[in-house]
């Protein structure tokens, strides 16, 4: 049986995206790799499929990730993922941070229907023409951006509903929501819904401030938040940063956690970066970020998607609850 890219990989002790650099000219891999997979190849008698190869010349091994910001534990973690995996099947990534920049994800659409991209990820804070996205090969992660568009997401209602659910079980009576608004339709505003829906089944008071604010500003929406709900004994904070904020604000005020308020964070525990181990829903980037590379593949082979595809989180206890 005649070898195939992948036994070329295998090799190699590289990834196939890698392989597929070589083959087609690429300059970017690192002067050891290339030599492996040159050995691989001779040792092999690897012999490229020509039908393939013309096929493959179609489309450009290009896609765009559109993240906010990298500078969050979140988005390059998530980054990090959808680049491995996009290794995987042949395909680089141009990544663009368009948190204040509507403009750059336009022009990656232009870029899209000039074929210099094969199709785009959307994390996107941004509203566009339903009528454009339609049109070309997206996959959004957590937002709704037209119909017909994927989407991967995590299970926010039911992970928020459990995480409230369990700061009252450590006996929280006052607990506030405190979050970001994305200015788009996105699942990530089920979490507020989700906390609103279990504080008012416990007759408990509401207690939330969820704004629209850019990542990296999120100390002002929580010191708002605690001048507006000085006396709670419990939050829930719908993203990692306001989680930190909400340790540092509460420090400063003399307030110890968890004895005096407990937390519960959204997105993941992200110690790497220096942070407490705060009790948290823990998103599965990782599958999140597969998953949204293979259906944009997919979608530029021109099958057909599931819109909606939905990961389980865990709760994963730290020292921010008793």
């Amino acid at each position: 049986m005649a070898a195939t890219i992948s036994d070329v990989a295998k090799c190699a002790g590289v990834g196939i995206g890698t392989v597929s650099r070589v083959l087609n000219g690429g300059k970017s891999v690192k002067a050891d790799k290339r030599q492996a997979i040159m050995r691989a190849i001779e040792e092999l008698n690897y012999t490229p499929n020509s039908m393939a190869k013309r096929l493959r010349k179609q489309k450009n091994g290009v896609i765009a990730l559109m993240v906010p910001i990298v500078n969050h534990p979140f988005f390059a973690q998530f980054t990090d993922c959808i680049e491995q995996e996009a290794d995987k099947f042949g395909y680089s990534i141009l990544l663009v941070a368009s948190q204040q920049h509507a403009e750059k994800e336009n022009e990656i659409l232009d870029r899209i229907e000039r074929r210099e991209v094969d199709g785009a990820i959307f994390v996107t804070h941004h509203n566009h023409t339903p009528e454009r996205l339609k049109s070309y090969p997206l996959v959004s992660v957590d937002r709704h951006l037209a119909e017909g568009v994927a989407y991967v997401t995590s299970n926010n209602y039911e992970s928020t509903k459990n995480a409230v659910e369990y700061l009252i079980e450590r006996g929280c009576k006052n607990i506030g929501y405190v979050g970001t608004k994305p200015l788009v339709d996105s699942e990530v505003l089920l979490r507020e819904k989700a906390y609103r829906d279990v504080m008012n089944a416990h007759n408990l008071p509401l207690s939330a401030l969820n704004e629209v604010a850019v990542h990296g500003d999120e100390i002002t929406l929580v010191n708002e938040f605690f001048k507006k709900f000085p006396d709670l004994d419990g939050v829930f904070a719908s993203g990692y940063s306001a989680a930190q904020c909400v340790c540092e604000v509460a420090l400063q005020s003399g307030r110890k956690i968890p004895d005096d308020l407990q937390m519960v964070a959204y997105d993941g525990n992200f110690k790497q970066w220096g942070g407490r181990n705060i009790t948290c829903v823990q998103q599965p980037i990782e599958k999140m970020a597969q998953s949204a590379v293979r259906l944009l593949i997919d979608r530029i082979n021109g099958k057909t998607v599931p819109i909606r595809t939905v990961h389980e989180t865990k709760l994963i206890l730290g020292d921010t609850t008793k």
